[in-house]
């Protein structure tokens, strides 16, 4: 395996376990799984950041993203 793919393989692994975080912190927040408990879940994330259940959405869909993009990148630079 080269180090390239096991970079990737890193970034995705880390993106996959902060999105079942996500899930299991907006469930947690909005206190079950009905879609009035997730509605309310993203409107209370997205109440941190000035929003409402639309930033919500964004912060939630932005997570993963940014935690693989940063442990790719860690793994990328601490290999060189």
């Amino acid at each position: 395996m080269t180090d390239e793919e096991k970079a990737t393989i890193s970034g995705v692994g880390g993106s996959a376990a902060t999105a079942v975080g996500t899930v299991g912190a907006v469930t947690a927040i909005g206190g079950g799984t009905s879609a009035a408990a997730i509605t309310t879940g993203l409107a209370t994330i997205g109440g941190v950041v000035g929003g409402g259940m639309l930033a919500g959405v964004a912060v939630c869909a932005a997570a993963p993203l940014a935690v693989g993009g940063a442990i790719y990148g860690l793994y990328k630079w601490l290999k060189d």
